[in-house]
């Protein structure tokens, strides 16, 4: 009897079109400054050929998969994985062993204070643990028959292909920490200003000899 691929090449057009498509959005964007200062952004190159495109923020630096194979780094760039995860969640467990028994490299970002669940409900809609894109695609939640779907029809391999020295990247919180700064300005605009020396007011002028003052002394 013969055995259907459930994974139908329509459906795998789909997912794709679905994977690429916050690529392809952040490719082909043109920053372009007007004889005004005025700043415009445009899909079409402009007729300045110095002009150059908009860097696309979600892009991973390029480095940063330099050591992979060469099919996987392709992969990898043009659909890469984010994982969120939070402490005391078995299914972020579950989603972490996939990519990792798979050899997916990935960026997990970890979300535990405010910020970092305000910043989740603003990228997902909702603060649910574990959270995956897989390029473009959204997956909330884990199952793992849909995030297998996914990670296929983007091209990732079943088995792992990464080098025995490959490192994967430590997780961090999803909001950055910022440093604090002493407050030496704060501090100077609050102390109190220093002591001015009293000045003695000039003594009046001698007037010469007066009833009160007969020899005219000058104090």
């Amino acid at each position: 009897m013969k055995m259907h691929n459930p994974l139908t090449a329509p459906l795998l057009a789909s997912l794709l079109m679905v994977l690429a498509s916050a690529s392809v959005q952040a490719q082909g964007v043109y920053r372009i400054v007007g004889p005004d200062g005025k700043v415009t952004f445009s899909d079409r190159p402009p007729a300045d050929a110095s002009a150059q495109p908009a860097r696309a923020a979600a892009a991973p630096p390029a480095a940063a998969n330099a050591a992979l194979p060469y099919d996987l780094r392709q992969t990898a760039s043009r659909f890469p994985v984010t994982l969120y995860t939070g402490n005391d969640c078995p299914p972020c467990t579950s989603a972490r062993n996939l990519l990792t028994s798979r050899g997916i490299p990935f960026t997990e970002r970890t979300v535990s204070s405010n910020e970092d669940i305000a910043a989740l409900q603003r990228l997902s809609g909702n603060s649910s643990l574990p959270f995956g894109t897989i390029g473009g695609q959204q997956l909330a939640g884990f199952s793992e028959g849909e995030w297998t779907q996914y990670l296929d029809a983007a091209g990732y391999p079943k088995q792992s292909q990464l080098p025995g020295n490959y490192r994967q990247p430590a997780p961090t919180p999803l909001v950055a920490i910022k440093a604090v700064e002493p407050a030496t300005a704060a501090a100077a605009a609050s102390a109190p200003a220093s002591a001015v020396p009293r000045v003695r007011p000039p003594a009046p002028a001698n007037e010469g000899p007066s009833p009160s003052n007969p020899a005219g002394i000058r104090f």
